[in-house]
């Protein structure tokens, strides 16, 4: 039986629900975390916990527990769970409210905690590379809805995985309103030339934990690494591309808009940064 912590207990998965008035579910009036569990330790918990603080102060949600009652919370999680390999998604809504939108009809937040086991989001795509497809829908405005708040509003993101699957693509590769490479669906994106790697500034793209590991890990090897604006002629010239995210690790874009990416293989330095994080999650991370 897989077991669901809500507002203070564990339910049935089955039979975990919230209230059909929940803003969360009325307008995704929340927030959340991704977060992975590797041979019994919780790569990151702090940092994942953090962010997930720092989205709900940026709308004015005020989650009742400390965040280190929270990283005790999902812990606890997987232990009632019994998983030391796991998918973690710790959710805080605005809560029960009614049919208006105000958030101060809103008494008190709703805190779910669900886990699952988890394998390679991609299978084995890590070794062939994903196929990528820059998307026509824009990432949101910074101005209208901060990519850095990582809410429960994720419509955004499914239109773009949407328009991906129906041109046959892994994944979809957002622009933002100036033309300006943003991220993936669900992940940050990195393009490598001429032995150096380019990411785009944050300001229209999601703080990754992953993205923050790979910047380590390369300044660790020696690889520079430069956040600059890219454009689409950047990631139809690199010599190599990947994406990275909590749930997709690593992974080698070998095409993408039907343009091959270097060889057509995943290039050396992204194997390189694939063996550097897997090195990191297998081996920190606050114990179970």
């Amino acid at each position: 039986m897989s077991w669901v912590y809500i507002d203070g207990r564990f339910v049935p998965a089955e039979e975990a629900a919230v209230s059909v008035y929940d803003h969360g579910l009325l307008y995704g009036d929340g927030v959340f975390e991704g977060i992975r569990a590797y041979n019994g330790r919780v790569f990151r918990l702090e940092d994942h916990v953090k962010r997930l603080y720092d989205s709900a102060r940026a709308i004015m949600l005020e989650i009742p527990i400390t965040e280190e009652d929270m990283c005790t919370v999902i812990l606890e999680t997987l232990r009632k769970n019994e998983l030391s390999d796991a998918y973690i998604r710790p959710i805080v809504t605005r809560g029960k409210g009614d049919l208006g939108l105000d958030p101060r009809k809103c008494a008190k937040p709703t805190i779910i905690v669900v886990s699952q086991k988890w394998a390679a989001m991609y299978g084995d795509l890590y070794e062939v590379g994903l196929t990528a497809i820059t998307v026509t829908v824009r990432r949101n405005s910074p101005a209208a809805l901060p990519p850095n708040i990582k809410s429960l509003n994720y419509l955004n993101n499914i239109l773009a995985k949407i328009e991906a699957n129906v041109k046959g693509g892994d994944e979809a590769i957002f622009l933002d309103a100036e033309g300006h490479v943003s991220e993936g669906s669900g992940d940050n994106i990195f393009v490598v030339k001429d032995g150096v790697i380019f990411t785009p500034y944050t300001t229209n793209n999601l703080k990754g934990i992953t993205r923050k590991a790979v910047a380590e890990v390369a300044e660790d090897k020696g690889i520079p690494l430069r956040e600059v604006n890219l454009g689409l002629f950047d990631i139809y010239t690199a010599d190599e591309i990947f994406v990275t995210g909590t749930a997709a690790e690593v992974a080698p874009v070998v095409l993408i808009d039907g343009r091959s990416v270097g060889t057509g293989k995943p290039g050396p330095i992204t194997k390189e940064l694939i063996e550097g994080v897997r090195k990191l999650t297998q081996t920190t991370g606050t114990p179970i």
